[in-house]
């Protein structure tokens, strides 16, 4: 199920598209046309009492409207039906990031106060440049690129609070993992006494490795520019995003590789190792506008970082967007 701040903004999003004065009003309503069950009705009736969703939930309101509005939108047509994933998954290899489905034919996405493009396998971006596969590296991925890092921190960590764990990293179970990851959130969430130089190296280590990693898999320009749309999210059909970014209301259009190669050209793809807190990789992309033969520069990082906390599970890799959403080529605002 959705958390409270995905469900409100999305469903939110939805009424406004159906014609009703507030989003307080369309909730009392309940339309027909927005095909939720009455779990998903209660949720957001509940949130709309907390101060800071209720805000959401207008700004929201208002992107749906403009939606539904909107002549390269519904241009004024009330929805017969409107569709919610509710943070569910659809099965398939989908590339377009849809929240809502309406009349079967416009697929929108709704981003509220968020910057992440992808939330995957760190082999997948790195090594795979984003396409989805089953044979995708599934070891942990400080094991892969920094293995005696790795190894000299979990043992470091492990003795500092006297928690029993495996002196090779690699063969930590999930219990032996949860174990450690509870003992070191008992002592704060600073590393203990030591600790930090021997964190610092594994965070060096994995930046630089990924870096190299990615850079080769990426190796020229047609490998770039796929990994640039893969990036983006651009899919092969045409699909809409709307959200609240920086505090401005965000309404794009999401072109196609095709749209996008009519009008821009990749001049270049630069990726590096970022000197952070983490384990972390920069990436920017220098594009050529062909119709004002100006250049513009798209760039975002990936941040590679343990899930369930320190320990806890393999790390993932998430793909941020750096880049305010209205400038990005190939993300058409709707005016």
């Amino acid at each position: 199920m959705a958390d409270d701040k995905t469900a409100i903004t999305e469903l939110a999003t939805a009424l406004g598209c159906l014609g009703d004065s507030t989003v307080d009003w369309a909730v009392l309503q309940r339309p027909d046309e927005l095909l939720v069950d009455d779990a998903a009705w209660d949720q957001l009736t509940r949130g709309l009492h907390d101060p800071a969703l209720a805000a959401l939930a207008d700004a929201a309101f208002e992107n749906g409207v403009a939606f539904a509005a909107h002549p390269d939108a519904l241009d004024g047509k009330r929805p017969r039906r409107i569709e919610w994933t509710g943070g569910r998954r659809p099965p398939g290899d989908q590339v377009i990031p849809a929240d809502l489905r309406i009349d079967r034919v416009f697929l929108v996405s709704c981003k509220y106060s968020s910057k992440v493009l992808h939330n995957a396998a760190p082999a997948r971006v790195f090594d795979h440049l984003l396409v989805e596969s089953a044979g995708h590296d599934r070891r942990d991925w400080y094991d892969v690129v920094a293995p005696a890092e790795h190894r000299r921190l979990a043992g470091a960590a492990a003795a500092a609070v006297g928690c029993p764990f495996p002196d090779d990293p690699s063969e930590a179970g999930r219990d032996d993992r949860r174990r450690l990851r509870d003992a070191l959130r008992e002592v704060g969430r600073r590393w203990p006494e030591g600790l930090d130089g021997p964190y610092r190296e594994l965070c060096r280590a994995v930046s630089q490795r990924s870096a190299e990693r990615w850079r080769t898999a990426a190796k020229g320009r047609s490998a770039q520019e796929q990994l640039l749309w893969r990036l983006l999210r651009l899919a092969s059909a045409p699909y809409f995003v709307v959200g609240v970014n920086r505090d401005d209301r965000m309404r794009l259009r999401i072109e196609t590789p095709w749209d996008w190669r009519q009008a821009h050209e990749l001049r270049r793809f630069d990726i590096e190792a970022d000197e952070v807190g983490q384990p972390q990789v920069r990436w920017w992309a220098t594009v050529r506008d062909r119709h004002e033969d100006v250049e513009r520069v798209v760039e975002g990082h990936v941040e590679v970082r343990w899930s369930h906390g320190r320990f806890g599970a393999p790390p993932e890799a998430k793909v941020y967007l750096d880049t305010p959403h209205s400038e990005v080529p190939g993300y058409a605002p709707l005016t």
